[in-house]
């Protein structure tokens, strides 16, 4: 158990880890109530290591980290114990939907920024990924919402919003201008919301906009069902364009998973 040289505890999930030494890792967590947080988990690679078990993406953690002198001002913490959060693995089907979340917040966050309402967001993005990719769960019918993607275009949405890259989806962007229901918008990276009359409509713009300000996921998913295929270019555009780069690794990896399923022919 901790002890008074930890700090309190903290809420958190493993976004990436990667070999320190012959026994040590560093691990990037995402954290509650200290946003990502770089610790030294000093032994983890040994068979006996309590944390060896633990620090697994995907899965709720209870941390807590070095209280010392030379952990104060420091960049890279020290971990000093860890608990298991509960829940069940995410699914095979589920998991390079799962990696592309921690790309995200690997890429888009700064160190030490704290973004509770997104710590919540990508839990419950989890959760729902869990059910959509449960690959014992029967075979949704030709017609049914493709759960997993809305679970992703909702949690883009409040990724955006949080990090400031996400303008006022009910209004043009230059005039200020409410959305006119009928009439058509997109969500462009440099010009924010602009009529161009091959977008979707201003009654689902508005819609989102309502659910974001509810700040309910399931009132965010189901703003988002129905249009995830629509939202999923200028979502992803908009990413990219704050991120500085034309496409995230876990888009690459998984276009070469797809060729690689392809029957020969299709390759």
């Amino acid at each position: 158990m901790p002890t008074s040289r930890a700090t309190p505890p903290l809420q958190a999930f493993v976004l990436h880890s990667y070999d320190w030494s012959e026994s040590s890792l560093i691990v990037d967590l995402f954290t509650r109530g200290q946003g990502r947080v770089v610790v030294v988990a000093k032994g983890a690679k040994r068979p006996t290591s309590n944390f060896r078990p633990l620090l697994l993406p995907f899965h709720p953690l209870t941390v807590w980290l070095s209280r010392t002198a030379a952990d104060g001002d420091a960049e890279v913490k020290s971990l000093r114990a860890v608990e298991w959060g509960g829940g069940a693995p995410l699914p095979a089907a589920a998991l390079m939907s799962g990696f592309y979340l921690n790309e995200l917040l690997l890429k888009g966050l700064a160190r030490q920024d704290p973004h509770p309402l997104l710590f919540d967001a990508y839990a419950e993005t989890l959760r729902a990924l869990a059910g959509a990719g449960d690959d014992s769960a029967p075979a949704p019918a030709p017609a049914a919402v493709d759960t997993e993607a809305v679970a992703l275009r909702a949690f883009e949405l409040v990724l955006l919003r949080e990090l400031g890259w996400l303008p006022e989806l009910d209004v043009v962007t230059a005039s200020a201008e409410p959305l006119v229901s009928e009439r058509r918008y997109t969500l462009a990276p440099e010009s924010g919301m602009v009529a161009d009359g091959q977008g979707m409509p201003g009654a689902t713009w508005v819609g989102l906009q309502a659910a974001l300000q509810h700040g309910s996921a399931a009132a965010l998913r189901q703003a988002c069902a129905g249009h995830a295929q629509a939202l999923r270019t200028p979502l992803r555009n908009l990413v990219h364009y704050h991120l500085a780069t034309a496409q995230l690794r876990t888009r690459r990896v998984g276009l070469q998973l797809q060729r690689l399923a392809a029957p020969p022919h299709e390759r």
